[in-house]
């Protein structure tokens, strides 16, 4: 008689004996993923305060891409409102967006 029961890939599945190892190796990998703000050109300054103008005045929408924590982020929607006092934009989704972290600003 044969009572082998297989347990199939649970058996090979690791096991997480450490408390706190797995968010240990995550937030590594979130670290080592980082990299530096881009640096933009006066040029490109100039042109991403045009484009801006443009968006804001005309009501397109558009596809921010901005710096964030160290990433590279996407997001899209028209203009909302620019907010001077603490130098943000607000997009119709309600995101707010440093405009010191804007890298580029697409619209179709």
């Amino acid at each position: 008689m044969h009572n082998y029961v297989d347990r199939g890939i649970i058996k090979w599945a690791p096991f997480d004996a450490l408390v706190g190892y797995q968010g240990l190796l995550s937030e590594l990998r979130y670290k080592l993923g980082k990299k530096d703000k881009p640096l933009l050109s006066e040029d490109q300054f100039e042109e991403l305060n045009r484009t801006l103008n443009f968006v804001y005045h005309h009501q397109i929408e558009i596809i921010v891409e901005y710096y964030h924590d160290g990433y590279t982020k996407t997001s899209y929607g028209k203009i909302k409102r620019l907010d001077f006092i603490h130098k943000q934009i607000i997009l119709s989704t309600y995101e707010k967006i440093d405009s010191t972290s804007i890298l580029d600003l697409t619209y179709s």
